[in-house]
């Protein structure tokens, strides 16, 4: 019999369910945050730990790991989880800790099933109080980084900062296709406030370094959440439009609403005045599955706006623009937004439906100072070098270089207009004055007469059915019909999906 070994197995997982002990995990509640096992519980709906008994031996006692991993069950389907153990040494590397995220991201990418990180700590190199126990130092490096980035290509990866996340930790969030924290729990930073302090004479709190409105804003994380349980739940959200892994389609659902469903209100929704903006948002909500569109990145480069919904329960990437900010204009940032977003549409197959207000890019010396036209060509190359089905919807504005992004146009893609459409190399009211230089200068004192001449008979042409007159946009729909032709579309959108992971695809 083995009932000592037995025994001794039991006692192990019970101490190492105990993780830093009674203290710690005390301290870890009073700061508002769950345990990793406490997380692991409301995340997900059945958990198999893997390495629970990983962990050193020594005058103190049995001291377990403080990464945890195993294979679970998220709202019925299948992943990996790979959560972070702040109660012990605060998340900060020891022994195993590389060994056992290695293996998180090694089994959920050879499995093909999506990967939650669950970050609370460093994650890296751990305490500089180490080089005495070591006797040594290191060249740095990031194990199992390989990975990571070979999982940006194969399957879901979503990333959760639960505490204040610096170094290899924040490295890890970031490495991801949706990044989630919560509000005035999480930060995230290259390096907290003390060494801030120590190495750049910079004294700045937590949150002002590193908290929610600071991260949100600069695009390093994608969602906010107002605890933890909400993160849990974007992240099934979120999963929810994506596949298992890069060689599915993405999971269609039974869909509540109406295909058909027509929208009399869209056609009040854009004004006849060019320069007065609306709600774009407002659009989404009645041209998706009701209640299924999740944006993602809302703070960061508000003039685009990027988020995933349903049409008829096939999930969809949505590209439009904000005409409140910036009237829409494509800002450097805005560039940066939209390719990543095109990336992850063009990973894990999601066909991407552009509402496109778009007047152009962003103008001026800030612009410019941002290399807005370079990033803003990237952009470009990411809508060209997408094979996913593309359907563009024409609300108003499409001019230049950044109008030019509404579509792939080296190959089909659904393309309707509304009767709001307004298009061209230059809007007239900003191109008028360049065009007729010459001609305004010598008109002298009649010059406001000759440009209120001009500008009327370029509003004659100016009208979206000269432009169906010449095939040059392919149909012009009432607004209202805009969901059940969408909805028409993405059924052969869905034929068409060449399912496989796309080798030219980027994180």
């Amino acid at each position: 019999m083995w009932d000592p070994e037995l025994a001794e197995l039991q006692r192990r997982r019970k101490l190492a369910e105990q993780m830093g002990g009674e203290e710690r995990v005390a301290r870890q509640h009073a700061t508002g945050r769950l345990t990793i096992r406490e997380r692991l519980a409301a995340l997900t709906d059945t958990w198999q730990e893997v390495g629970g008994l990983t962990g050193r031996t020594g005058e103190d006692g049995f001291t377990p790991s403080n990464v945890i991993i195993g294979r679970a069950r998220l709202a019925g389907r299948r992943v990996v989880v790979a959560g972070d153990d702040f109660t012990v040494r605060g998340g900060a590397a020891d022994a195993a800790i590389h060994d056992k995220q290695i293996l998180a991201e090694r089994m959920a990418g050879e499995m093909r099933v999506p990967l939650v990180r669950l970050i609370d700590g460093t994650g890296g190199g751990g305490s500089v109080k180490q080089l005495e126990e070591y006797g040594r130092t290191y060249v740095p490096y990031n194990p199992g980084w390989d990975q990571v980035v070979a999982n940006l290509g194969r399957i879901p990866v979503i990333a959760l900062a639960l505490g204040p996340v610096a170094g290899l930790g924040a490295a890890r969030l970031v490495t991801s296709h949706v990044s989630i924290m919560v509000k005035e729990l999480s930060q995230v930073f290259i390096a907290g406030p003390a060494v801030v302090a120590a190495g750049m004479g910079e004294s700045v709190g937590k949150e002002e370094l590193g908290g929610w409105r600071t991260v949100s804003a600069a695009g390093t994380v994608d969602l906010v959440a107002a605890s933890e349980r909400e993160a849990f739940e974007l992240t099934g959200r979120v999963l929810s439009y994506l596949p298992q892994n890069a060689w599915q389609p993405p999971p269609v659902t039974a869909a509540a609403d109406d295909p058909g469903r027509t929208s009399p209100e869209l056609r009040a929704l854009v004004p006849r005045d060019r320069r007065r903006p609306y709600d774009m948002r407002a659009i989404m909500d009645l041209v998706f599955d009701t209640g299924t569109v999740t944006e993602l990145g809302r703070r960061f480069a508000a003039s685009m706006i990027t988020a995933l919904a349903r049409l008829d329960g096939r999930p969809v990437a949505v590209l439009a623009s904000d005409p409140r900010v910036y009237g829409g204009g494509m800002t450097a940032q805005g560039s940066d937004k939209m390719a990543r977003f095109i990336d992850l549409a063009e990973t894990f197959h999601l066909p991407v439906v552009h509402l496109v207000d778009q007047p152009g890019f962003v103008i001026g010396t800030a612009a410019e100072r941002a290399g807005t036209i370079r990033r803003g060509a990237r952009a470009l190359a990411a809508v060209y070098q997408s094979t996913v089905p593309w359907a563009s919807v024409l609300i108003r504005r499409v001019f230049g270089v950044a109008g030019a992004a509404h579509r792939p146009h080296d190959r089909y893609g659904l393309r309707v207009a509304w009767p709001s459409g307004d298009w061209g190399s230059l809007p007239i009211e900003g191109g008028l004055e360049v065009a007729f230089k010459r001609l305004l200068a010598e008109a002298g004192p009649q010059a406001a007469a000759l440009k209120a001449e001009i500008a009327e008979r370029l509003e004659a042409v100016r009208s979206p059915f000269r432009t169906a007159e010449a095939f040059l946009v392919e149909d012009i729909i009432d607004p209202a019909e805009t969901r059940p032709a969408l909805t028409d579309w993405v059924h052969d959108a869905y034929a068409a999906l060449d399912v496989g992971p796309n080798p030219a695809a980027r994180p």
